[in-house]
């Protein structure tokens, strides 16, 4: 059997998390997966509490704006993306 490596990079860990984490794993992390967890526990009852006002929302915009302009060089890079900024509402 042959020993694969794999790397994974967090970038983040809450909603409200820096988003400088992302950029200097793309870009000087030699990482395979790139991991947004934002699903800590005040996270959700945030998400929970703005989804209960506004149905449309429930998701952490963070997560756009943190990987929207790393996107070409993740592309270039081969590094794949897990997230669960869906939150509460994965759908939107």
């Amino acid at each position: 059997m042959t020993e694969r490596l794999v790397r994974i990079g967090g970038a983040a860990g809450f909603w409200g998390d820096s988003l400088e984490g992302a950029g200097q794993l793309v870009r000087h992390g030699a990482i395979d997966y790139l991991v947004f967890d934002y699903l800590a526990e005040i996270t959700m009852s945030l998400l929970a509490r703005i989804r209960a006002r506004k149905p449309e929302l429930g998701y952490v915009p963070d997560f756009i704006e943190a990987i929207a302009p790393l996107l070409a060089e993740i592309k270039t890079r081969g590094i794949r993306v897990v997230s669960n900024a869906g939150g509460v509402n994965p759908q939107a």
